[in-house]
């Protein structure tokens, strides 16, 4: 029964097979000479030996490096293109992880996993160019959003990947959404939210709510909580009655567009005090109106 290997191991095996080869066709050379048959078969065994030695203590790095440095194989220039946020010195020591230091023993595969396990790597391919250049091309992620999970800030690409923690700064300008899962399903509601530039300049910060559905933060605190169901049809509603009437810039706390036959504006406490005060005073108007009012 054949058992799929690993990359190293498949390398190795092939490598064993290799010198394998050669030993036995040498050893075929030599019994041509006038050796003792039992002289050619402790040849084949002893070299056999070594190389079985060799593959089995994890030396054959070591070997492939001492053969390829005399025959001009070191790795003596390495070409990286498509980097921005991953310098080349973090490219170059990645690569030297990998412990080698000539094409011979360079594994592509190996090198190629170790550079896409740095933050911003998304794709990375590594060539050999004989007699000693490797060539390397990566393709970054690009940060698409800041998104806020718990007190913890990342910027993440499109797809919701976390690429490396948010530090005040650069990447100011990316939208904030907030919550578990935002980020996985934010490129939706902030593509949508092209439709609306105006709006859109206003926001934030997009927050998920319980999985299913968007609140948007606007920049002067009021809150607009959108329906799962035709969130653009309730954004475009926000946005008529504030034509119409500045509705956003009032000293309200919330626009709620949950409910599909009216809408419910909640006033900030501030306001909502004041309101109660002129409507006491209203009151106490009408009833002093009423004493007055000839019989």
């Amino acid at each position: 029964m054949d058992f799929p290997l690993e990359p190293r191991q498949g390398r190795l095996s092939i490598l064993a097979g290799r010198v394998t080869r050669r030993v036995a066709s040498l050893s075929a050379t030599v019994s041509s000479y006038s050796l003792p048959r039992f002289g050619s078969l402790a040849f084949v065994i002893v070299a056999g030996a070594v190389v079985y030695g060799v593959i089995l203590g994890g030396h054959t790095d070591d070997v492939l490096d001492g053969v390829g440095q005399p025959l001009g194989f070191s790795i003596d220039k390495v070409t990286v293109h498509g980097n921005s946020e991953t310098s080349e010195i973090d490219v170059l020591q990645a690569l030297w992880q990998t412990g080698s230091t000539t094409l011979l023993s360079l594994d592509p595969t190996d090198a190629r996993q170790t550079l896409e396990a740095m933050p911003w790597i998304d794709r990375a391919s590594v060539s050999k160019i004989f007699p000693d250049r490797v060539d390397i091309d990566l393709d970054e992620h690009r940060p698409y959003a800041i998104w806020q999970s718990d007190r913890s800030f990342y910027v993440v690409n499109r797809l919701g990947k976390t690429i490396v923690p948010y530090v005040p700064g650069r990447f100011d300008a990316l939208p904030v959404v907030v919550g578990e899962g935002a980020a996985k399903t934010a490129a939706g509601i902030i593509d949508d939210m092209e439709g609306f530039p105006e709006l859109r300049a206003r926001v934030k910060a997009y927050i998920r709510v319980g999985g299913r559905r968007w609140d948007l933060e606007l920049k002067n605190g009021v809150l607009i909580r959108l329906p799962e169901d035709k969130p653009l049809e309730a954004l475009a509603e926000v946005v008529k009655m504030d034509r119409q009437n500045p509705l956003l810039e009032r000293d309200i706390a919330a626009v709620d567009m949950r409910l599909s036959d009216r809408v419910v504006v909640q006033l900030t406490e501030g306001s909502a005090s004041r309101r109660k005060e002129r409507l006491a005073e209203r009151a106490k108007l009408i009833k002093r109106l009423g004493k007055d009012k000839p019989v």
